[in-house]
């Protein structure tokens, strides 16, 4: 048993020697791989205030702290203006626009591990985060085209390929990414190669998610979209000016300009004048309108008759409040319309919680001692900086609908309907039409 004992411990084979060598040079190499962070946020691409030169001149006399005031204001301005400007021009621009901010988003937070992926060689980071993005675009935006637009594609014949095998195709364009990511670890960087994979995964369901549940709630109607998008920018707006002026008591640590005074005061604002921007809209088809394809037209429409919930409705207040509003208009009652209601709550929930998107980029920016994580928008930033807030409310509007507004789209049920077998459709159109005669509303001729 003593010589077995001595044999093993004292085996020096030429296998077991092999095993050793090679995870010994495994873990060296991971270890001379790893650097630190100062080091590595000097590959990273920094934000910085890239000012036009004319503007840098006529400001040059102004303090830092009221010059960035001013940069920011101005650039905040022409934001909101090109904003108004498409949204004039229509949905289509809207959810083009949301394409671009996408990929510009998805390439602010891939640059962060490309620098890595420079500094280590690693094969392939890049292309796979690019592929990735493609194929996922692929399936979200082929079930919105599928959700509202499957009657038109259903008549043309190659597309109902598409359609019909939609999922599985785009299953198989997620392995063939799954297996050339695979076939690229290179020995010695595999765990740096699986933490870049599901650093892609995550910007992929930060961005591209995201993004999709944008493109639902514009269909549903502009008014899911602008207002949200607008309590966002007001609550930023007002956050920072009640911050500059007044702003004393620090809030939060991951960003140290944040305050009280402008958390409050931000919030405050975002509710009066996120209901004043639904009140407006809610008196326009134009932004209270779900978007739908028009057979008869050819084309998207927003022509509609406006549901209950933006026509004016009469609620009687409670008790406590009646007492209040008399004494302003006489009556007991109070006539609004219900969405305003449900702008509240989502008034509540930009000023409270979606601060918290900009707290987790901050903290996502201070772990890689980056400014910004790009300098598009001088003043601001990145792309990301400013619509680290957006993503998350976009979020919250989507599960709103679908909680307490949203019901079954004919679009969805006829896309189900087509998918069935030609005798199913018309033992479907069969029921549908005795139980709309039973009931009186379809005549019999």
């Amino acid at each position: 048993m003593s010589d077995i004992r001595k044999r093993t411990i004292g085996d020096t084979s030429p296998e077991t020697r092999d095993v050793s060598d090679d995870q010994k040079e495994d873990v060296e190499s991971e270890d001379d791989a790893k650097l630190e962070v100062e080091e590595l946020a000097k590959a990273i691409p920094q934000g910085t205030d890239h000012t036009p030169h004319i503007l840098n001149s006529a400001l040059s006399g102004l303090s830092d702290r009221w010059r960035n005031w001013v940069i920011r204001s101005i650039f905040t301005l022409f934001m909101i203006v090109g904003f108004c400007g498409i949204i004039y021009i229509g949905p289509l621009a809207l959810m083009a626009t949301t394409l671009v901010v996408q990929v510009k988003c998805f390439q602010e937070i891939i640059n962060i591990g490309y620098a890595v992926y420079r500094i280590h060689g690693l094969p392939w980071f890049r292309s796979l985060s690019w592929y990735f993005l493609i194929t996922s675009n692929y399936f979200f935006y082929g079930e919105n085209l599928m959700d509202y637009f499957a009657v038109v594609i259903n008549r043309t014949e190659y597309l109902r390929v598409l359609v019909t095998y939609h999922r599985f195709i785009s299953f198989c364009l997620y392995i063939v990414g799954f297996v050339w990511f695979v076939l690229s670890l290179v020995k010695k960087y595999y765990m740096k190669q699986f933490s870049l994979f599901a650093w892609t995964h995550v910007a992929l369901l930060i961005v591209v998610t995201q993004s999709y549940l944008i493109i639902q709630n514009i269909f549903e109607g502009l008014i899911w979209f602008i207002v949200p998008v607008s309590m966002i920018v007001i609550n930023d707006v007002m956050a920072y000016m009640f911050g500059f002026f007044f702003g004393k008591t620090p809030l939060i640590k991951l960003s140290p300009k944040k305050t009280w005074e402008g958390f409050i005061g931000g919030g405050i604002s975002t509710v009066l004048l996120g209901l004043l921007v639904s009140y407006i809209m809610c008196q326009y088809r134009y932004f209270v309108c779900p978007i739908e394809y028009s057979e008869a037209l050819g084309r998207m429409t927003m022509d509609c008759e406006p549901s209950s919930l933006f026509q004016p409705q009469e609620y009687i207040l409670p008790n406590s409040l009646q007492v209040v509003w008399k004494m302003f208009s006489g009556k007991s009652t109070i006539t609004l319309y219900p969405f305003l209601l449900h702008s509240l709550s989502m008034s509540v929930f930009s000023s409270v919680i979606g601060p918290f998107g900009g707290f987790f980029a901050s903290g996502f920016k201070r772990a890689f001692k980056i400014k910004d994580f790009g300098d598009v928008i001088p003043g601001h930033g990145g792309i990301m900086d400013r619509f680290d807030c957006q993503y998350l409310m976009a979020t919250f509007v989507n599960v709103y609908i679908s909680s307490f507004i949203q019901t079954a789209s004919p679009q969805k049920l006829l896309q189900q309907v087509y998918n069935l077998k030609p005798e199913q459709q018309l033992q479907l159109f069969q029921t549908l039409k005795d139980s709309l005669q039973n009931r009186g509303l379809l005549n019999v001729y």
